[in-house]
């Protein structure tokens, strides 16, 4: 530290990058690290207020929804005699008839907008306390209701279950996702963190050199450089965790898009700071160590500026075996195998993107190298030749600008896949909404009233056949209740229909479990416990459905006029436009009406739609982390050589170098291994997403939406980073750099 302190402002500002850069690296760091926490402190409140079955003097039922993007759950409570009640956590006693106890965001909710306040019917007496939600944006309800108005209650036995299996993000998802928050975020922060222990490493080998001409120690060498190099880790660690607890203060109150948590949840545990404290100062040390050998074991070739080694070329053969992986599973689904399903994709899939990344950052060095060798030999132009030559001399100060800014975008491609897996099992693609709620759930009075919601276009009635209660598989069919308009109206395509005739169903395309044949006979029940009988007709409509809907292959169209009366456990179908407004405008109309029946939004997860909420916002942070992270390295990497290289650029200047011919030779430094390493991530990292679809057994297995996108950003990537190295070369004169030397 005295050698450091002593060696002048340009030492002393060295230092204070280093330990910026590294401050800025572990504040990441423990973002990403803490994620794990909120995540599992929010599923821990959530497992402790999940009613259980049991014996008490309350029944209770609970409803789940979908408000928007969210679940809203309520938990309807009646008492069927006086005594002792279980209590969730969060609040002091269950609700009376009448009453309603909130969720905060809940509560804010109800007072704006008064068509959601059917969903809750009752007077609001309380708020829930923190300890019983999942976090600060959930909508939870617990509603007093008499017991006549609660059909099919279940005995409530008390609160808190080992585990919620309303997660967050369901295990085999936190996996896939904890996997690409790696790729995008710690890989490049490797990099960059390693870029910083490394700055100047041109004038620190010169002085550590001097040092060891001087009389001291090789080993006394390593540890002055390793020195410097984890007290500036160490001093940068402390302040990223001091940073990044203020920052997670902050975000608390602010929140993400369908992740909301309490500042308790985002504090590092120990284990984190562990790391953070630890790992970056073992790596500016690792670093330090390997950075400082060279001058420790040869300092007359390092003071006289003696012939670099070439890049050695091991690091290529990384991207074999992982391109290898990838492109198999790409041709083997343009032969139309389908490789999706099995142990040994999510073994292979996740070790070729490690592969190719790691190819990606220890090939692109002998790549580069070469490609200058090839281009300085057919130059014409004195920047470009000069520009080309200084890169085949040392190919690794470049790559340490364009590295973080090319695992960034070779991220970006597995974000990409991972979203459009998601978004497949999450999202109905029809363009119309169909709702299902069971006839015993609502009055004749709500079903007119249901029919009467704003942007309910028509609705239908659905029934099945009887279905033995011994569980025995057998035979069924269903029917629907429709005209012709409404089926045409209702599927993508419909020929062959007749008014006033039972007809079925029939869609080439698609088989069906049950497929009934015609004159089979099969029984309906009615509410009195008898039992009608319908022949399967011989007409039959040639139908192409939506996906997931009521009018599907094998059904039989009834007439509203020959629909047998009194059928039982029927099933009522309203049909909307698809887009989310309406969506959630017939939602709110439903609970408004009856607030009791349960509704499937038909083809909607709400909870794959939650979570994938959550999970876009988590990757959009990642990505900003990454883009953060890609960034600092490239500033703190083209400044670093900037500096480095004030000597040769005065020898150039000297030599008559003109101002833009330095200009030129410092952009085409930056843009030639920038440009090899975007193109190659580019090609890479769609090859290793297709390949991710292809194994994940969705319809989606090429991208090519984004591979448009990969490339129009790799573009701004490339003009943003020429612009910003001009400014780095000034045609300053300074005898002294030259005088050093």
């Amino acid at each position: 530290m005295r050698l450091l302190w002593g060696s002048g402002r340009r030492g002393r500002v060295r230092f204070l990058l280093m330990t910026l850069g590294s401050a800025l690296g572990v504040a990441c760091l423990a973002a990403v690290l803490t994620i794990p926490s909120i995540l599992g402190a929010h599923d821990a409140r959530v497992a402790a207020r999940e009613p259980r079955p049991g014996m008490s003097s309350v029944v209770y039922r609970e409803f789940s929804d979908p408000y928007g993007p969210q679940p809203l759950r309520r938990i309807f409570i009646a008492r069927t005699h006086t005594g002792p009640t279980p209590v969730p956590p969060g609040i002091d006693r269950l609700p009376e008839v009448g009453e309603v106890i909130v969720s905060p965001r809940l509560g804010q909710i109800l007072a704006a907008s008064p068509r959601a306040a059917g969903l809750v019917p009752g007077r609001v007496v309380g708020t829930i306390a923190p300890e019983g939600l999942g976090g600060s944006d959930d909508l939870y309800a617990y509603i007093g209701i008499a017991r006549d108005q609660l059909p099919e209650a279940e005995t409530l036995g008390g609160f808190g279950i080992g585990r919620s299996w309303r997660q967050v993000i369901d295990p085999s998802t936190l996996s896939t996702l904890r996997f690409t928050l790696g790729c995008i975020v710690l890989l490049p922060l490797v990099i960059f963190l390693s870029v910083c222990a490394r700055l100047s490493g041109e004038s620190r080998a010169r002085r550590l050199a001097a040092l060891r001409l001087v009389g001291l120690s090789v080993k006394d060498t390593l540890r002055v450089n390793a020195g410097e190099s984890v007290v500036a880790a160490l001093i940068g660690a402390l302040i990223g965790i001091v940073g990044y607890l203020g920052i997670n203060e902050a975000m608390a109150r602010i929140g993400l898009p369908g992740l909301h948590w309490y500042p308790a949840d985002g504090r590092p545990e120990g284990s984190t700071i562990a790391v953070c404290l630890l790992g970056c100062p073992a790596l500016a040390w690792v670093v330090g160590q390997f950075s400082a050998r060279r001058p420790a074991l040869s300092p007359i070739n390092v003071r006289r500026v003696g012939e670099r080694k070439p890049p050695k070329k091991f690091g290529m053969l990384l991207l074999v075996p992982g391109i290898g992986i990838t492109v198999g599973y790409c041709v083997l689904s343009i032969i139309g195998r389908d490789p999706s399903g099995g142990s040994a994709s999510s073994l292979l899939v996740p070790g070729a993107v490690l592969l190719t990344g790691a190819g990606l950052v220890f090939g692109l060095a002998p790549i580069t190298a070469w490609l200058a060798q090839r281009l300085a030999g057919v130059a014409r132009s004195l920047p470009m030749a000069l520009a080309m030559r200084r890169t085949e001399v040392d190919p690794g100060a470049s790559l340490r600008v364009v590295t973080g800014l090319v695992l960034l975008v070779f991220g970006a491609s597995l974000t990409q896949g991972v979203l459009i897996e998601l978004d497949q099992v999450s999202r109905r693609t029809a363009p119309l909404q169909e709702y299902d709620i069971r006839l015993n759930d609502v009055s004749p009075a709500q079903q007119q009233a249901l029919a009467k919601v704003p942007g309910v276009q028509t609705t239908t009635v659905s029934y099945s056949s009887w279905d033995p209660l011994d569980g025995s598989n057998v035979a069924h069919a269903d029917l629907v209740v429709g005209t012709c308009d409404q089926l045409a109206a209702y599927t993508q395509q419909a020929t062959g229909c007749v008014d006033g005739r039972i007809m079925q169903l029939a869609d080439d395309r698609t088989t069906s479990d049950y497929d009934p044949k015609a004159g089979e006979r099969y029984p309906f029940a009615l509410k009195d416990g008898r039992k009608v009988a319908l022949t399967v007709p011989r007409e039959r409509i040639n139908v192409r459905p939506w996906e997931m809907s009521v009018f599907e292959s094998g059904a039989l169209l009834v007439p509203p006029s020959l629909l047998p009366p009194n059928l039982a456990d029927g099933t009522l179908t309203l049909f909307s436009d698809a887009d989310p407004t309406t969506i959630r405008s017939v939602l709110d109309g439903i609970g408004a009406i009856a607030p009791t029946a349960s509704v499937e939004p038909v083809g909607i997860v709400i909870d794959s739609l939650a979570q994938l909420t959550v999970i876009r916002s988590l990757l959009v942070v990642g990505m900003v982390l990454g883009l953060v992270i890609g960034v600092a390295a490239f500033v703190v990497s083209v400044a670093d050589r900037a500096m480095e290289r004030r000597g040769q650029v005065t020898a150039l200047a000297l030599l008559g170098a003109r101002a833009g011919t330095l200009r030129v030779v410092q952009v085409v430094q930056v843009l030639l291994p920038l440009v090899v390493g975007l193109g190659a991530a580019i090609v890479t990292g769609w090859l290793a997403e297709s390949s991710y679809l292809i194994t994940g057994g969705g319809a989606v297995h090429w991208d090519w939406d984004g591979l448009s996108l990969l490339f129009a950003s790799a573009l701004g990537v490339v003009l943003a980073a020429a612009v910003a190295s001009v400014p780095m070369v000034r045609r300053h004169i300074d005898p002294e750099h030259i005088r050093r030397d």
